[in-house]
């Protein structure tokens, strides 16, 4: 499993991809990996090539999981499972203790290529995605 990293969920994105843009490479050493100012998401890697952050837009989260799923501020965990099994079962594991889930296991293309997600709210509210590609 990759270690987690932070996403952030943005109302106003081209905005703050050009701070994160502006800043992250010489503060951090991060560089670009995916997206652009108008993608509606992009992420930043170190140096070992691990995803650092993420941006993507509220309204792309709103539209894939409902209005009533989506946190209305603050960032997401996203969490990178080995097989579709070990997401199956991180999906149980979150709702056992505690956790909400807000979309099930699917398939989703048209955000990656072989990208399978699902969505939980811990019980603070926050968005954690559970993801394997």
């Amino acid at each position: 499993m990759e270690p987690p990293y932070p996403r952030l969920l943005v109302d106003r994105y081209e905005p703050a991809f050009r701070f994160y843009e502006a800043i992250l490479p010489e503060l951090t050493g991060c560089t670009l990996a995916r997206g652009n100012s108008s993608s509606g998401y992009a992420s930043w890697d170190a140096l070992d090539g691990r995803t650092a952050l993420a941006l993507f837009s509220r309204d792309a989260m709103v539209s894939a999981l409902g209005e009533s799923s989506v946190p209305s501020r603050g960032a997401s965990l996203v969490l990178h499972m080995a097989t579709a099994e070990a997401l199956d079962s991180a999906v149980e594991l979150c709702a056992g203790a505690g956790g909400t889930v807000v979309a099930a296991a699917r398939e989703l293309p048209e955000w990656g290529p072989g990208l399978r997600a699902a969505h939980v709210l811990d019980p603070d509210r926050n968005l954690v995605e559970l993801q394997t590609y």
